[in-house]
């Protein structure tokens, strides 16, 4: 499954009515201030990027929202989930301005694929060269 992660339920609430405008059946859940929304992983390459493009715009709603309402004392924060091997997701918290520039060369799921990969060596470690494995 793909997540998306919102912070404001307005553009979560956006995001969930777009995706079932799509013909999707998304699976939601909201937590401490989270909002989650998962799609299948196996959609085609244009539906993908009709998503992509709707995360994006529900992600600059989300910041203009989260903005004003807190002020003055508003902290710019992104997240990029990271599964772990017992199945735990957790965040690790990112300069929003690097991941705006990463998800300018590359789409939310390689850098979901970059992400597990770096957390699969991290917690199963393997000394031997690549061109061994």
């Amino acid at each position: 499954m793909l997540e998306y992660v919102f912070f404001h339920e307005t553009p979560w609430q956006s995001f969930v009515e777009f995706a079932k405008r799509q013909g999707l059946s998304p699976e939601t859940s909201a937590e401490d201030g989270e909002w989650m929304v998962m799609l299948p992983e196996d959609l085609d390459e244009a539906l993908d990027e009709l998503i992509e493009a709707e995360y994006e715009r529900c992600l600059e709603m989300n910041e203009h929202l989260v903005a004003q309402e807190e002020g003055i004392d508003h902290v710019h924060r992104a997240g990029i989930n990271v599964t772990l091997r017992d199945g735990r997701v957790v965040q690790a918290g990112v300069d929003p301005a690097l991941v705006n520039r990463i998800l300018n060369v590359i789409s939310i799921e390689e850098l979901g694929e970059l992400v597990n990969a770096v957390a699969d060596a991290v917690e199963n470690p393997n000394d031997r060269p690549l061109c061994q494995r």
